[in-house]
């Protein structure tokens, strides 16, 4: 789980500053991006769920610590 964090943070930044480079981007390259990005969140919901209720079950239970 940790490795899929790390590699989406680092895809995540790279995207960022794709975005910020204007040289040369345009529409079609950001239509594909976007198209990967809905297919990795198709390929992975199983997992990118059970991550996200995880990460809001922890903070519910730490919240009551603090």
């Amino acid at each position: 789980m940790f490795w899929l964090r790390v590699n989406m943070k680092r895809i995540w930044n790279r995207i960022k500053e794709c975005l910020k480079d204007e040289s040369g981007i345009g529409v079609v390259e950001i239509i594909l991006i976007l198209v990967v990005l809905i297919g990795l969140v198709i390929i992975f919901k199983a997992q990118l769920t059970e991550l996200v209720q995880t990460i809001f079950s922890k903070i519910t239970s730490e919240s009551g610590k603090i």
